[in-house]
């Protein structure tokens, strides 16, 4: 399995919330050993490599992971938490989730 991570760069040129707080998260529990590549996804950029990502696999959310299995396919996760347990196979709490989707849905981060 690869995993790869799509981060967001704002027009500041600062990580995006979402993907700084996802990033945090995924230090904190000792998971970026599972992070193969990491991709930027930049708002000034429309051809940065996230970006064309991004359309490729109809995402509009960062950050967002994509998991290739050793038989070629693919998933793409939005979802922290569904990442976790289905390509991690990690438990995760349903308040996590719960709490999750409630705070994507206020001010989404849009690529």
């Amino acid at each position: 399995m690869k995993v790869t991570i799509v981060k967001k760069i704002t027009t500041d040129g600062n990580l995006c919330r979402k993907s700084a707080d996802v990033w945090e998260r995924l230090q904190k529990e000792r998971l970026l050993g599972y992070i193969d590549r990491i991709i930027f996804a930049h708002e000034t950029k429309p051809n940065s490599e996230g970006l064309i990502l991004a359309a490729k696999h109809q995402v509009e959310r960062a950050p967002f992971f994509i998991v290739q299995q050793d038989d070629n396919s693919t998933q793409v996760y939005t979802s922290y938490a569904r990442f976790l347990s289905e390509a991690l196979d990690r438990q995760v709490a349903e308040k996590e989730e719960i709490a999750e989707i409630m705070a994507s849905s206020a001010d989404l981060d849009f690529i």
